[in-house]
């Protein structure tokens, strides 16, 4: 069973005492070749500048390694990979001590800059390279063995599937595929891959077929070379958390999101999913994690503060929660503020409206400020939620907003948020139909989620609590 938790536990053990060590190697070098011939006699022992470099900078370089990356798909690399991304942060972040730490240092001539800078980097570089290469040398190993595999399938089981799986069998199970057989995307074809791989279901089944056989990559090896049925295709499985590869003779007809992808002789293309860059996807997840834990501790006030108001203003709990679809279409627990009476939907569920009698009047003030929503702080916590991203919905709503409005499970391709850019410029919605007409304003934010577009909003989000004026 793959466990890539564990293999990004290795780099960060490895990382986190590399930089110890090459902390205190580097401080220890200052001392006898810049501070002694300056100063004369140095004092060898353990300081207080040891002491905080040792307890802060290796937890300084662990938060910028997984800012810029480092630590996303451990299974996926390669060790000439390994050397030039572990030269660039080691670069960049030599670069950024450098000046922040060294500048004030005793030194006899500006030479002894150049020197400190280059001996710092060499250092770090060494110390974290070669138990890198190490983990990465031996991960690769044991994806060559086999030890290590990735499910896989082909979406489309005609000839262009057969004559690959022909071309490539003796030799895919080197690069950690481990091919179980095929899915036919509809029910009236006749497929040759039958002759030596067993079909799994159809695409409308694929669900249930990645949940239950564990699928890590599937191959697009359909024989039809129309970009609206490839393009179709892709929609249909681009939400899932896992690869998508094509078979390279369909590059002229996809889009520039494709980036090549070696197998051995047989190389594959893999259709790149990031909304983001990876600095700034992980450094969303940064401000989720500091903005969630800042505003749960000073926010403490306001929190009992509302939840005494949701408990004198009707009968029930002062929580409410039931599930909803997130990242991927996994089902999660939402938290808020009740601002309903209990058993709103013991009718089935049912949107709120406007004039909705079944809201308190304390949380008709919750809802127009949208502090009903803030005990989802913890699900941001948890990583169940963003601060920004589309509102989660039920699968109630989902099955109904799909068949109408397919591009609805684009959204699943990222983290619901406590806010987002539908919330800000349409909020609540009142029936399946305005829940499609707030699709587009969440489509326009991952087509072009940043940073940037994140604060906008959260500050957009602000404006609403002060003035509440949410709908």
């Amino acid at each position: 069973m793959l466990k890539p938790k564990h293999q990004i536990v290795k780099y960060v053990v490895a990382d986190y005492f590399s930089a110890l060590l090459s902390w205190v190697i580097f401080f220890y070098y200052r001392k006898i070749y810049i501070e002694k011939p300056f100063i004369g006699e140095v004092d060898f022992s353990f300081n207080n500048r040891l002491i905080i470099g040792l307890s802060i900078l290796p937890l300084c370089w662990l938060l910028f390694y997984y800012l810029t990356g480092h630590y996303r798909s451990p299974y996926y690399r390669s060790r000439l990979q390994e050397l030039g991304q572990t030269f660039y942060t080691t670069l960049v972040g030599t670069t950024i001590l450098f000046f922040v730490l060294f500048l004030d240092d005793f030194i006899s001539s500006y030479r002894d800059y150049y020197l400190l800078y280059i001996t710092f980097f060499t250092i770090h570089f060494v110390l974290t390279y070669i138990p890198r290469l190490i983990i990465t040398s031996r991960m690769i190993r044991r994806l060559r063995s086999g030890e290590i595999a990735f499910n896989t399938v082909f979406l489309g089981g005609g000839k262009r599937c057969l004559d690959f799986y022909n071309e490539v069998k003796n030799t895919i199970s080197q690069s950690g595929l481990r091919i179980i057989g095929f899915v036919a995307i509809n029910r009236i074809s006749e497929y040759e891959a039958n002759q030596c791989l067993p079909m799994l279901g159809y695409l409308d089944e694929i669900d249930q077929i990645i949940k239950k056989h564990d699928i890590r990559e599937i191959i697009i090896s359909t024989d039809s070379s129309e970009k609206e049925k490839l393009e179709w295709l892709i929609s249909q499985i681009e939400f899932y958390d896992i690869k998508i590869k094509l078979i390279p003779e369909m590059y002229n007809i996809i889009t520039a999101r494709a980036v090549t992808s070696g197998l051995h002789d047989a190389p594959l293309l893999e259709i790149s999913k990031d909304l983001m860059p990876a600095w700034q996807e992980n450094t969303k997840r940064f401000m989720d994690i500091v903005g969630s834990l800042l505003f749960m501790t000073v926010g403490i006030p306001l929190y009992i503060v509302l939840a005494i108001g949701v408990k004198l203003s009707s009968n029930g709990p002062i929580i409410y929660s039931h599930e909803r679809i997130g990242r991927f279409g996994k089902p999660f627990k939402i938290y808020k503020f009740r601002s309903m009476v209990v058993d709103a939907e013991k009718n089935g569920p049912a949107l709120s409206s406007k004039n909705d009698s079944r809201i308190t009047p304390f949380g008709r003030f919750l809802r127009k400020t949208r502090l009903d929503e803030i005990p989802q702080f913890y699900n941001v916590l948890k990583g169940d939620m963003s601060l920004v991203g589309p509102r989660p919905e039920r699968q109630y709503y989902i099955d109904q907003i799909v068949p109408r409005a397919p591009l609805f499970r684009h959204l699943l391709r990222v983290r619901p948020g406590i806010t987002s850019w539908g919330q800000v410029k349409f909020g609540y919605a009142e029936n399946v139909d305005q829940m499609i007409e707030r699709l587009r304003y969440d489509l326009i934010y991952i087509e072009n989620m940043s940073i940037y577009f994140d604060i906008k909003i959260m500050i957009y989000t602000i404006k609403t609590v002060f003035q509440a004026s949410g709908k």
